[in-house]
Formats: structure tokens, sequence, C-alpha cells
């Protein structure tokens, strides 16, 4: 079919900076953060390149990889598309810290 194209499912965590600099996971006032889900788009830019690399979303939001899924494309519409992969990446220590909630 023509104008079809790979779909991915991120779980992603929202980050933010700390007075370094230094990309961290963003949390509430409960010091409490929440995975959430954004796919490929036809118009995404940039290329996956491992767990942890940060992307922004279509309202400028980065975002940090935490785990990707395979999305048939008629399922495709279940996800907010991102906008463009970075070459920044969350350092391993936060990414695990996130995989932890991958299970609940």
């Amino acid at each position: 079919m023509k104008g079809k194209y790979k779909v991915t499912r991120y779980v992603g965590v929202p980050v933010d900076t700390d007075k370094s600099g230094n990309y961290i996971i963003k949390k509430d006032p409960h010091g409490d953060f929440k995975l959430h889900n954004w796919r490929t788009g036809k118009h995404t830019k940039g290329k996956f390149k491992q767990i942890g690399q940060l992307f922004l979303t279509e309202n400028n939001m980065l975002v940090a990889v935490v785990q990707t899924y395979p999305v048939k494309f008629k399922d495709r519409h279940d996800f907010t598309p991102l906008q463009r992969f970075t070459s920044e990446f969350l350092d391993e220590e936060q990414i695990n810290d996130a995989k932890k909630r991958l299970d609940n």
C-alpha cells in the first residue's frame, strides 16, 4: 500500500535539566513520575538509536525513550506521534529507574 511506513511505539518519561544542565526525570511534587506512549509518524524527523535517547513531542516536551514496541500500521492512531529525535541521551541510572515502572 502506498504511503505506508514503519510504526514504533515509544514508552517514554518526560525529562528536565538540573542546575548543572544534566538531564533528569521530571517528577511531580511528591517525587513521582509516569510513563507515556508516543509513536513515529510520517513526518517524524531523525532516527531512533537506542534506549535513553531523547525526543521532542509535538508540544516540544523533552522525553527519554524507556522501551519500544512495534505497532501495526492500522493501529497507529492509538498513539500520539512524536516530532523529532535528538542526539541527546538520558544517563543509564535514570533509565534503569524509569524501567522499574514498566511492569506497573
